[in-house]
């Protein structure tokens, strides 16, 4: 209870600092890389819902061509033309992900917990969700690991986001459940490293 309340929100201080101050050589090869590569943007923002359906801008490196939320689904897949050549391995390796320590940082993510959606897709699930946002979004998750490779997964379906809604989420759900009723300082330790060891 001590660590849900108190002791998670300091994990995530210390370890988002930690970790971008370690990272930030990476982070400055990646920026070089991205601004080389195409035109647009170093990071990618867009509104997620947080914890009591509260929504925040989260950050990524950018791995689309510009405007893309404009041009396509919510959801993408392995075979997205929007994708940039330097986005795929991005995506692939998980890099894109390291903005969201600077969520973590601010207080609108944890380093561990559900992934944070987009409204229509909460909206689409309202009903679950009053359990999966009691907690803030995380980095990681069993969800997480589980759909590591959702865009492989994805670009079998034709109605992308319909797909996601009726079969991906429902899974996620179940999996964020599990990890909110089991919350741990160990918990939490064992999910960051199995994430690194499956990236």
């Amino acid at each position: 209870m001590i660590y849900k309340s108190f002791g998670k929100r300091l994990f995530d201080i210390v370890a988002s600092a930690l970790g971008l101050l370690v990272l930030l050589p990476l982070f400055i090869v990646i920026t070089i890389w991205i601004k080389l590569s195409s035109k647009g943007p170093i990071f990618y923002t867009q509104k997620r819902m947080g914890k009591d359906f509260r929504e925040f801008y989260l950050y990524k490196f950018r791995s689309m061509v510009v405007d893309a939320d404009k041009v396509g689904p919510g959801v993408t897949s392995s075979d997205d033309p929007r994708i940039t050549k330097v986005g795929k391995f991005l995506r692939a390796t998980k890099l894109d992900e390291l903005p969201q320590l600077l969520n973590v940082l601010k207080g609108d993510m944890s380093l561990v917990g559900p992934r944070p959606e987009l409204k229509k897709f909460v909206d689409a699930k309202s009903k679950e969700y009053r359990k999966v946002l009691s907690v803030k979004p995380g980095i990681t998750d069993n969800a997480a690991i589980a759909f590591r490779n959702e865009e492989e997964i994805m670009s079998q379906y034709e109605d992308k986001e319909k797909a996601y809604i009726e079969y991906i989420l429902p899974q996620k759900i179940e999996l964020y459940y599990k990890y909110i009723d089991s919350i741990s300082f160990i918990n939490d330790i064992r999910l960051i490293l199995k994430t690194l060891k499956v990236i």
